[in-house]
Formats: C-alpha cells, sequence, structure tokens
C-alpha cells in the first residue's frame, strides 16, 4: 500500500483559519510532524501533503492547507491555491478553533464543499472536555470535538474519517468489470523516444495489475512484435493498445477482435466516458475561430514525438482540414474558468485522482464547453472511433 500512486488515494484535505490548528491536527492524524506548528498566525503558506495508510481503509493522502481568512495580497493568493485543493478533494475536514464563533467563512466553505458535492467533517479543536461552552456549536450536525494537541479523540476522528470514506462512490474499475473471468488480453506497448528507459508507465502497470487482481490473463508486447503474438496466442477477448499506434495496431488485428486504447480505458475509470464520447460527436464543429485548451495531467519534458503538443494537433488539424488555436496546460494547472476556451481535451488523467477529473468535466459541462479525451480523439482522427468504444456498450 505504500507504494499505491497518489492518484489512486482518497484525497482528504483540511480547511480553516489561521491558527485554528489545522497543521497540529494533521500530524496528530498521521502520527508525524509533518506540517510546521506555530502560534503565529499564517505558518502554513503552500498545501502540505502527506500520503499514509488508513486502517483498515487503505491508502489515502491528506492536504494541510493555508488559512481560509488570510489578508493581504499575498494572502488572497494563499487562499486561492487552497480553493483549488477542492477540485481534488474527496473528504474535507474544516478545523474551528473552540471559542470561535465568527461563523463566515466557515459558512462561505460549506458551500463550496456542497457545489464540489465534497462530504465534510466539522472538527472543533482545542476542546478542553471539562470546561468547555460548546452550545454556540449546536447548530452543527457533523461535528465532532478533538484536542490536537493533547490528541484527544483523535482514534475517534479517523473512525469517523473512515466511515465517511466508506459510503464515497467506488473506483469504477478499468476493465475488471467488462470482461469475465478467464479472459485473454493482449497489450500493445510500443516503446519509442517518448517511452521512459527501463520502465513501464503508469497506465501500463496498473492495467496489468487490475487484470492480476480480476484473473485475467494479460499478454504485453511492443508494436514490433504484435503479427509475432496474434500468431502465438489462440483467444484474445480485447486488445488495449497505446492509442498513438491505434492505426497500425488497428490494420493487424482481425476485424472481429475487440480494440481500445489505455488512454479510453482511464476515460471512464477515472471521468465521465458519456460525455466525453458526446465531445468526439462535436468535434466537427471546431473551426478556426476555435479556441482548445489541451490539458495533460502530468509534468514532463517534450519532444518532437509529444503526443499532446505535437501529435494531437497536427492529426485533428488534418482531419478537420481547419487549423486551429490550442492553449497548453499540465499538471494541477487547470483553469478554474474556462469560459474562455471552445474545447477542452483532456489526458486519460492516471496522474490525478477521479474527483479531479469528475469536477473539470462537472465546470466544463456548466460552462457548456465540450470535453474529450486524448485516446478517444486519436481514435476519431485514425477512423476507428465505434471500433473502440464497443467494449464500453452499456456501461456508460
Amino acid at each position: 500500500m505504500n507504494n499505491t500512486p497518489v492518484a489512486n488515494r482518497k484525497h482528504i484535505a483540511i480547511f480553516g483559519k489561521r491558527n485554528s490548528g489545522k497543521s497540529s491536527l494533521m500530524n496528530a492524524i498521521i502520527g508525524q510532524e509533518i506540517s510546521i506548528v506555530s502560534d503565529t498566525k499564517g505558518t502554513t503558506t503552500d498545501p502540505v501533503s502527506k500520503t499514509m495508510e488508513l486502517i483498515p481503509f487503505g491508502p489515502v493522502i491528506f492536504i494541510d492547507t493555508a488559512g481560509i481568512d488570510d489578508e493581504g495580497e499575498l494572502g488572497n493568493l494563499r487562499i486561492e491555491k487552497s480553493k483549488r485543493i477542492l477540485n481534488r478533494t474527496d473528504l474535507a475536514l474544516y478545523v474551528i478553533e473552540q471559542g470561535d464563533y465568527d461563523f463566515y467563512h466557515y459558512e462561505n466553505l460549506k458551500r463550496e464543499f456542497k457545489k464540489y458535492n465534497i462530504p465534510y467533517i466539522t472538527v472543533i479543536n482545542k476542546a478542553d472536555y471539562i470546561n468547555a461552552d460548546i452550545s454556540n456549536y449546536d447548530f452543527i450536525e457533523k461535528k465532532i470535538l478533538v484536542s490536537a494537541k493533547e490528541n484527544l479523540k483523535i482514534h475517534d476522528l479517523k473512525n469517523l474519517i473512515i466511515d465517511k470514506l466508506s459510503i464515497i462512490e467506488e473506483e469504477i474499475p478499468l476493465l475488471g468489470d467488462l470482461l469475465p473471468y478467464g479472459s485473454t488480453v493482449l497489450m500493445v506497448v510500443p516503446v519509442d523516444s517518448e517511452a521512459p528507459k527501463g520502465r513501464l508507465i503508469l497506465p501500463q502497470v496498473q492495467l496489468i495489475r487490475e487484470c492480476l487482481d480480476y484473473g485475467i490473463k494479460s499478454y504485453v508486447v511492443r508494436d514490433t512484435e504484435l503479427k509475432q503474438a496474434l500468431d502465438d496466442i489462440n483467444k484474445i477477448d480485447l486488445v488495449v493498445t497505446d492509442s498513438q499506434a491505434f492505426k497500425y495496431v488497428e490494420s493487424i488485428i482481425p476485424i472481429d477482435m475487440k480494440l481500445t486504447g489505455f488512454s479510453t480505458l482511464f476515460a471512464r475509470h477515472k471521468g465521465d466516458l458519456k460525455e466525453y464520447i458526446r465531445g468526439i460527436e462535436n468535434l466537427k464543429k471546431l473551426d478556426e475561430d476555435s479556441r482548445i485548451l489541451i490539458s495533460e495531467s502530468c509534468s514532463h519534458n517534450h519532444s518532437h514525438e509529444d503526443i499532446g503538443r505535437v501529435k494531437i494537433p497536427k492529426l485533428l488539424q488534418e482531419k478537420l482540414g481547419k487549423k486551429l488555436n490550442f492553449t497548453f496546460k499540465m499538471g494541477h494547472d487547470f483553469p478554474r474558468d474556462v469560459g474562455e476556451f471552445d474545447f477542452v481535451i483532456h489526458c486519460g488523467s492516471c496522474m490525478l485522482n477521479r474527483k479531479t477529473m469528475i469536477t473539470r468535466t462537472r465546470i466544463c459541462s456548466e460552462k457548456g464547453i465540450e470535453i474529450t479525451n486524448y485516446g478517444l480523439v486519436l481514435a476519431y482522427v485514425n477512423g476507428i472511433f465505434d471500433r473502440s468504444i464497443e467494449i464500453f456498450e452499456g456501461t456508460y
């Protein structure tokens, strides 16, 4: 579990006013001195993250944020950065210092929790269980009293967190619900200049592991050995390829053999496949004035074979016969207001948690902006879109 990628962990973010004890609370939950604790307001300036195994739930990540009541120009920037954490938050903890009865920031952030559909727990911190007058907090339903400094009721808080996490939507499998036990999957992994030396990329590793978990036999080959693999393996239920090799792989495998891409599997696993398919159906409406955002979840150096910055823009413009305007964003650098764009093309988001992708998709939908996925676009420009989504029929 310690090696579980951050993208596959539930994200628990801690919010509250300055000096409410957010950092002390995170340290108490984790059991380590992760965040700096001080009586000086505004000690936490940037989000601080720490992964842990929340037994018996499993792998999670806690995020300590700057005070939601920070002041000044720099303080406003810190607040903005804290609010951006909402995009990836599966469960929120809002910390109130016992004795603080100013609920302005609390009520405002509760509205944000509801906007982003984030379950939350209100933590009344620095509580003196003998003399504390908590009647002013009677109106708060989802609350627990703790003392992070004295480590009081922290175990109860952990149990409450586990209870909340257990009712959050389960992750959608990559393909465990698409194929029966004992099926056979052939994965095609081209090794080009974009492939990391000496290792597989995360989507490939995750798919291999899921096949093991579901009792699905998996074979991994380069595109250069695909023909030989087809001769060697008697029965193949699904071919999964790097989307960049769609055209080549589709030309080799039998017409009745099901085919999809790693990125397309992740489109359903991390986001809303139905919405991304609808986006493809509207690609043809793009024109020379259209502004397209291409968003990638990981940061890396770029080459002449870069899929997001080079191949997709080139192939899409050739397919549509139009010159288009592209803007590129990476990692969590996704605009809070996507209104300046007409269309969004997003990567498979293997480095982001599902909450992030669902939030980004919803933001686009509310603005009336179409959004789709790298793999679906590459299937479309190569003329095999319908074939690439056949395996998902009835699941979206």
